[in-house]
């Protein structure tokens, strides 16, 4: 392995880090730094990885300007027996970004040249300034000022996290003036953004059928709350073969989850368009505000490139752990759909994914799409339920209204729906059976009974 343009090893935390850093955030296609590993590719590791972490945070938040916060990851790996680091930058979306202490100067700022980080000529200097975005959710004043954030503390509580006094300013939730911005106003328990998620009954827009709007509230729960709907819509359907009976969702789960949450954390606010959830008898389209964001090519998109469009939105997202890290939803979405799946215009992106076709035996397709309605309707109301149940852990609700929504459900596909492995659904699965919520009728062809009257 060698460093490439986007490939930078550092063979232990030192003074000229931030200077790398700032390269790759004004650099197109942003980069990885890898400290542990000398120039020639050989692992050295690193004594206290974790207290090297804490620091580098520390300095990327305190050094570099504008805020290089939620654009950039720093994850822990083991390679060769020895701890190392691994700093993920996307590409920034307010160049020029450079070293707090020199300004936008040519001693403050830098960019990728090859395999170097090279200082920044004062005319590109000048140029990218005058293209910065100014009209982004950072800048734009909210409407109202008078802003609560009580289910965003919460949401931050049950992820292990304390907002202290200072929140709105730690998050980048307020204006250069001290007013709430518009990321502010998205996240505040009440505002005016609705979210729709539309059913029809057919292929085409000709017969709506089912009309549900989200929103009006802080956008982490909008989204959870579309999340949770469409894995009700996403059921099971049943292929009954001579030997074995077979079952398979409409969708992928996993695609699907991360395709609802890149249109939420993507999707251009400034001309207050919202995200737009359709499903049909054959597919979910899932359009977003905002094309490809400048400098950001078609196949360095589907390669992975992030270049966040509401990096204040990235960094909560990904502190509620509803994202993992910088640039991973597009790949893990084209495990299991095509590029075809996605459609770029200048002002939208929308992702269509089609239905799989089933085959059941006679009498299975009417049996199989009343089941799937009466168990969509069933499973809504009991996962409305569920959310009231204080003893379990929100990992532990949404194990249970997914089975909720299928009672025959396997551990695996409770894996592959929440991106987890599936000792930890056993481990889940324990808890909330021996808190006398769950029991097991029948063997491995049996069935999950819900019982809730513990509430």
């Amino acid at each position: 392995m060698t460093e490439t343009n986007r490939i930078e090893y550092k063979r232990e935390l030192s003074d000229g880090l931030e200077k790398e850093v700032i390269a790759f955030l004004n650099y197109r296609e942003g980069g990885i730094i890898h400290i542990g590993i000398d120039k020639d590719g050989n692992t050295y590791g690193l004594a206290d990885a974790d207290g090297d972490q804490l620091k580098i945070k520390d300095r990327l938040k305190n050094n570099i300007r504008p805020s290089a916060l939620g654009l950039f990851d720093i994850v822990s790996e083991e390679r060769d027996g020895k701890n190392i680091l691994k700093i993920i930058m996307a590409s920034g979306p307010e160049k020029p970004y450079h070293l707090k202490k020199y300004g936008m100067s040519e001693r403050g700022c830098f960019i990728r040249l090859g395999s170097a980080a090279e200082p920044m000529p004062q005319k590109m200097i000048d140029e990218l300034f005058a293209k910065r975005t100014r009209n982004s959710i950072s800048k734009i004043k909210a409407g109202r000022q008078d802003l609560s954030f009580s289910q965003l503390k919460i949401y931050y509580e049950e992820s292990g996290h304390t907002l202290g006094k200072a929140f709105a300013k730690n998050l980048e939730l307020l204006t250069e003036d001290g007013a709430f911005n518009y990321a502010g106003y998205l996240l505040a328990d009440k505002n005016n953004t609705s979210i729709k998620v539309a059913k029809y009954s057919g292929k085409t827009r000709t017969d709506l059928i089912e009309s549900n709007e989200y929103g009006h509230e802080c956008l982490v729960k909008a989204t959870k709350q579309v999340i949770d709907k469409i894995a009700v819509e996403n059921r099971t359907n049943t292929k009954i073969t001579a030997k074995e009976r077979q079952q398979a969702n409409l969708w992928n789960p996993i695609a699907l989850r991360e395709a609802i949450i890149n249109a939420f954390v993507h999707n251009d606010y400034t001309n207050e368009i919202t995200p737009k959830f359709e499903i049909f008898a054959d597919r979910i389209e899932i359009t977003s505000a905002g094309g490809l964001p400048e400098g950001l090519s078609k196949q360095e998109f589907f390669e992975g490139f992030s270049v966040p469009r509401n990096k204040e939105l990235m960094r909560i997202f990904k502190d509620l752990e509803l994202v993992e890290q910088l640039g991973s939803g597009i790949p893990r979405i084209l495990e299991h759909y095509g590029k075809e799946s996605f459609g770029f215009s200048d002002n939208f992106l929308r992702m269509t994914f089609n239905a799989k076709e089933t085959a059941v035996e006679e009498g299975g397709q009417i049996g199989g799409a009343m089941g799937g309605q009466k168990g969509g309707v069933i499973g809504g109301a009991i996962g409305g339920v569920i959310d009231t149940i204080e003893v379990l852990t929100k990992r532990q609700k949404e194990v249970l209204k997914l089975i909720a929504t299928n009672p025959s459900i396997t551990y695996n596909e409770i894996a592959e729906a929440l991106g987890i492995n599936e000792s930890a659904v056993g481990k889940h699965i324990t808890a909330i059976k021996n808190k006398g919520f769950l029991t097991r009728q029948g063997d491995t062809r049996g069935y999950w009974e819900i019982n809730l009257d513990e509430t």
